[in-house]
């Protein structure tokens, strides 16, 4: 049995691979699924095929994938929303256990942006101006609970202000089209690449980044962190690769030396940082590590802040 067993896994994979990515097309999820499906026939043997499920703050897409067939033909893009959805008690499935991570990708940074004509030029005046106009701002971000709507609401909770949150299905492109329409106010985004072009153009100013550090990004090198501008927030959010809990040894040894050759590859980091994207590669042990040390950070964030609470008002 066991040799009959090593000889079928030996020729995994036989057939196309599925890499469900729970945001609509453009956003920084499924930048990197197609950004792995242009090398996945050399390092996989057979082709990534792309699958968009966008809403419910990234859970339609997650669930699909935590109740696939552990069998190594459904992957899928992840978030650091697989830890933030469970919090607010509401999921399906407790994607931390339901899935098993294979390899971090990317660092996404968040960053804050607004249209460059209105009369905030950097956060300490917007929280004057939204102090003295309370409700007159709406942020837009890419669905409850995700880590840009988290980021939102930190922000207010941290300066005592209070700006209304607009959630949007598709990831970034939706709320940048709201920003750009005027109908929004401020937008958190996961995916400065989005917004790049129009920051060149004098269209939209980027007032912050909610990193530890500034970002190395070419056009965002100048961009100040929360914390130089007195908010105290920062933290480093990520997009990975997971796959459903139960995956066989064989197939998860397969499919993560594969994709540690995809993601390490040099196009795939060029490509990456061109888009706005660091590449931060994590093997499925340091991976899963970082979802027990987000989960205990996270946990604390959205219980001390009240967000878990106002997240769930919000859903409900």
């Amino acid at each position: 049995m066991g040799a009959k067993e090593s000889m079928v896994s030996e020729k995994y994979p036989i057939k196309p691979i599925t890499i469900i990515v729970p945001y609509a097309a453009g956003a920084s999820s499924d930048i990197i699924a197609r950004a792995l499906e242009k090398s996945a026939q050399k390092h996989l043997g057979q082709p990534l095929v792309v699958v968009n499920m966008p809403g419910g703050g990234a859970t339609i897409g997650m669930n699909e994938l935590a109740g696939a067939k552990p069998d190594g033909y459904t992957i899928g893009v992840v978030a650091t929303g697989v830890i933030l959805q469970p919090l607010y008690g509401e999921t399906r499935y407790h994607y931390p256990t339901a899935l098993e991570p294979l390899v971090n990708v990317v660092s996404s940074p968040v960053v804050v942006a607004t249209l460059a004509e209105k009369p905030w030029k950097n956060l300490s005046e917007l929280v004057s101006y939204a102090k003295q106009h309370p409700g007159e701002i709406k942020f837009g971000h890419s669905g409850l609970g995700t880590s840009t709507n988290v980021t939102g609401e930190m922000f207010a909770k941290e300066t005592g202000i209070f700006i209304k949150q607009v959630p949007f299905r598709g990831g970034d492109q939706e709320s940048l089209a709201a920003l750009l329409g005027g109908h929004i106010q401020l937008i958190f985004s996961y995916n400065p690449a989005s917004l790049k072009e129009h920051v060149k153009n004098g269209t939209i100013r980027i007032l912050g980044v909610v990193e530890e550090n500034r970002l190395t990004i070419p056009g965002f090198e100048d961009v100040p962190t929360f914390k130089e501008q007195g908010i105290n927030i920062a933290f480093n959010f990520w997009n990975g690769i997971a796959a459903p809990k139960g995956l066989p040894l064989a197939e998860k040894a397969r499919l993560t030396a594969g994709l540690r050759e995809m993601v390490n590859a040099p196009d795939f980091k060029e490509n990456m940082e061109k888009l706005g994207m660091s590449v931060q590669y994590m093997g499925p042990e340091d991976f899963s590590e970082r979802w027990i040390e987000d989960n205990t950070k996270l946990s604390k964030i959205v219980k001390e802040t009240g967000i878990a609470e106002l997240i769930a008002s919000q859903k409900n």
